[in-house]
């Protein structure tokens, strides 16, 4: 995988945006005990993004921060649907405080200690990520800034609050965490979502604030852990799916937090190809967490 140096330079710069805009999201929010998801509250939420900035600081510098070994049991056995266990155990062991302020304060320190730790590394440095996968470090910043930007805006909402996810930081994820760690190895991450149909299914994702990408979900064949093997191809016209995107919509709708037809119907999210019925297939083993 190749991640120039103006796309690294893209990736700390969205970061160091997200984690500050957080952070004085979490200054001005009215109410900590607000819901600002189906589970969390806006003070659990903001715990659970400084549990995340912490996790991260102890992927890019293995040892500087102990992980015990519940937590490393819990990270090498986390599956795409279990994160939320992974997710509880970070909140439960490691960020007790929920007090807005000192939370805002520790977001922007976790942040801070991550760019420094990466800077002058080559962002397509392997790290250890969840379920025993491997991305690229570039990927791992991209992941904590889409993070960062999808449960501000579930701040934001809560507290009526103003909160802007720039198309380019959000096509991040896209680009270099999702091409990433389908690209470096996603260990277990999809074992256990449901088998896909026995066929190759190939799905464009075109945007114009992202570089064109192919995802392949083959269930031809027996493949270790789940039946399918997801993999990244040129794009090509005989991919099955093209979706066309805006990436920040498409982000909350990966996540769950707008429906695709809200999606379809604002034109930010179109469905085109030779067989586009098969998206729902592939999403279906193909899904983000429901946190």
């Amino acid at each position: 995988m190749i991640i120039s140096d103006g796309q690294w330079r893209e990736t700390r710069d969205a970061m160091l945006r997200a984690g500050d805009g957080f952070a004085e999201l979490l200054d001005a929010a009215p109410d900590p005990a607000a819901r600002a998801t189906r589970s969390w509250s806006v003070a659990q939420t903001a715990a659970h993004m400084v549990s995340l900035a912490w996790a991260c600081e102890t992927m890019v510098e293995p040892g500087a921060a102990a992980r015990d070994a519940a937590l490393e049991r819990q990270l090498r056995a986390t599956q795409v649907d279990t994160v939320r266990d992974f997710n509880d155990l970070l909140l439960r062991r490691y960020v007790l405080e929920r007090d807005l302020a000192p939370l805002a304060d520790r977001l922007r320190e976790h942040v801070r200690v991550v760019l420094r730790a990466t800077d002058g590394r080559d962002p397509t440095e392997a790290v250890d990520w969840l379920g025993e996968s491997r991305l690229p470090l570039g990927g791992l910043l991209a992941h904590l800034t889409n993070e960062l930007l999808i449960h501000g805006w579930d701040i934001a909402r809560a507290g009526s609050l103003p909160w802007r996810i720039p198309p380019r930081d959000a096509g991040l994820f896209i680009e270099l965490f999702l091409a990433g760690v389908t690209s470096y190895g996603y260990g277990a991450l999809l074992d256990g979502t449901a088998p896909p149909p026995p066929r190759r299914i190939a799905v464009q994702f075109r945007s114009r604030h992202t570089s064109p990408v192919t995802m392949v979900l083959d269930g031809t064949g027996r493949h270790p852990g789940n039946r399918g093997r997801v993999t990244i191809a040129e794009p090509g016209p005989g991919d099955d799916v093209r979706l066309s995107f805006h990436p920040p919509t498409l982000n909350l709708v990966l996540f769950g937090r707008m429906s695709r037809l809200r999606a379809a119907l604002t034109g930010q999210l179109v469905v085109r190809g030779p067989r586009p019925w098969l998206l729902p297939a592939f999403l279906r083993t193909v899904h983000m967490p429901d946190n």
